[in-house]
């Protein structure tokens, strides 16, 4: 088998060089583009807080899952709670004692504590969660699909 020219051997040298160089540019755009494993499932219910966390009028971010969800304490006593990723886009709400609403600084959205959107852009409600107190443990749970 005759040995490979200069110029041959210069080609193939370049070739191997040319494919290490797209592999070490392609690697990270690849990794970068499929979205990471998820560390935890979307649960079902979660300790939100306790009753003595969260005073009349008040409200309290927690993690539900992977997500947000709000608890708020509401002036009559009852707690009700929701997703806390604004219809809009996805924004974090907050309730805000001072308008009795729950609210999204994003682009001023509005929620009422039933979970309606009551102004701004918001195209719909906050999706609700049950809300059981056990003790002085607050436990927020997916409402089941009604039928």
């Amino acid at each position: 088998m005759p040995s490979p020219s200069r110029r041959e051997f210069l080609n193939g040298l370049l070739a191997v060089f040319g494919l290490a160089s797209a592999g070490a540019v392609l690697y990270p755009v690849l990794s970068f583009l499929r979205p990471p494993p998820s560390g935890e499932a979307n649960a079902s219910s979660v300790r939100a807080a306790t009753t003595d966390e969260i005073p009349p009028e008040s409200g309290k971010v927690f993690r539900f899952g992977s997500k947000p969800g709000i608890l708020v304490h509401t002036a009559t006593g009852e707690y009700r709670a929701f997703s806390a990723t604004c219809t809009h886009l996805d924004c974090i709400v907050q309730y805000r004692s001072d308008l009795g609403q729950i609210w999204c600084a994003c682009h001023n959205g509005r929620y009422d504590l039933d979970g309606r959107n009551v102004a701004g852009p918001p195209p719909r409600p906050l999706e609700k969660f049950r809300v059981v107190i056990q003790g002085k443990e607050i436990i927020v749970s997916r409402e089941e699909p009604s039928s």
